[in-house]
């Protein structure tokens, strides 16, 4: 039988299988994020032309059981560069933060909108107090047949014109 420390010497000194394994379907997740990027948002990613292309080609697979391959193929590859791995997650998350940020910004004039429909006046004083710009005519004018819009189930119009004037107004706060 085998002394006790004899057995802790052939311990590796590396990461575990599972350590190993949590990195690699990390690895597989940047790869289905990487696939529905849009091609606009794929070209802001620092992406080596060979990856470029793998995820070009791994879109182009429709079938569920060959694109599941194909993606896995995919993360097999972006593990080969490890080194590039921590660029395209910042890249990735740069543009998650960016979409948060004006989604954040097209909520906050949503609700302004709501404000002004619901609360009139006292909603658009509040409104003129942050942003004393604006054209307070316009407003009451564009909330006021908003209103009128609801409740005579007509198609939402100046609904939207408020929007687009609040997007205006606030549009410089709301998205960066």
């Amino acid at each position: 039988m085998r002394d006790h420390d004899e057995f802790f010497d052939e311990i590796p000194d590396g990461p575990s299988r599972s350590q190993e394994r949590r990195e690699a379907l990390a690895v597989l997740d940047l790869a289905h994020r990487l696939v529905e990027l849009s091609e606009a948002q794929l070209a802001h990613v620092p992406l080596d032309d060979d990856l470029h292309a793998e995820v070009l080609r791994t879109r182009r697979v429709t079938q569920q059981i060959a694109r599941k391959r194909q993606i896995q193929f995919l993360a097999k590859q972006l593990r080969r560069n490890a080194d590039a791995l921590p660029a395209i997650r910042a890249a990735l998350d740069h543009d998650r933060d960016l979409a948060r940020r004006e989604a954040a910004g097209l909520h906050r004039i949503e609700a302004w909108r709501e404000r002004l429909i619901a609360d009139g006046d006292t909603a658009l004083g509040d409104l003129l107090a942050e942003h004393p710009t604006a054209d307070r005519q316009r407003l009451r004018q564009l909330a006021r047949q908003a209103r009128v819009e609801r409740l005579e189930n007509r198609p939402p119009h100046a609904l939207r014109e408020l929007f687009r004037a609040l997007r205006e107004i606030i549009g410089n706060d709301a998205t960066p």
